[in-house]
């Protein structure tokens, strides 16, 4: 089975993931996914064999709305997603991010998420209105299912990414996982 429907499916049997999904779909967001570890661990767990899912620490809503940009309606939006479903919820609009990197504005979400630290960590899934989920994912989806870290060369910063390996304890967690050769 190629991984993107792989993906999809192991998505689809999750039940606290779909659940955020539906939640998240229910913002209106044009551009949008869940990102970061809401992917990215669990495909992990499910090349581990985990019975159970690794607990998300935040759910990542990544979404893209140029016209308004003020991270107070990103808190707004985060407080709309706890009262329908009450997670740690991380609402961030993309067209306003490049600042913390000081990089060129975004083109979109996926844009954005291209720059993220890991490869494996970029890859994001939306719920569509029609229940079909797809995936973001700029730099595919092979990363994942090679049990490795890999650092994103794109994102410039190598001391983030050896900084994020020991604070998440990934190597520990998925002791299958290795960090791919730069």
């Amino acid at each position: 089975m190629d991984p993107q429907q792989q993906i999809i499916i192991w998505l689809q049997q999750d039940s606290e993931r779909m659940q955020a999904l539906y939640a998240a779909r229910r913002l209106g967001l044009h551009d949008w996914c869940l990102g970061a570890g809401f992917v990215r661990n669990l495909v992990w767990d499910r090349r581990h064999g985990f019975s159970s899912n690794t607990p998300l620490n935040d759910i990542d809503v990544v979404h893209f709305d140029s016209n308004r940009r003020d991270a107070e309606r990103d808190r707004m939006l985060e407080s709309r997603l706890v009262e329908w479903l009450d997670r740690p919820w991380s609402v961030k609009n993309q067209a306003r991010m490049h600042l913390r990197s000081n990089r060129a504005p975004y083109a979109s979400s996926q844009d954005a998420i291209s720059y993220w630290t890991e490869l494996e960590t970029a890859v994001g899934a939306r719920l569509h209105a029609d229940d079909n989920i797809s995936l973001i994912a700029p730099f595919g989806l092979q990363a994942l299912f090679n049990d490795t870290i890999t650092f994103n060369t794109k994102s410039n910063n190598l001391a983030a990414f050896e900084q994020r390996v020991v604070e998440k304890q990934w190597l520990e967690h998925w002791p299958r996982l290795r960090l791919a050769e730069r």
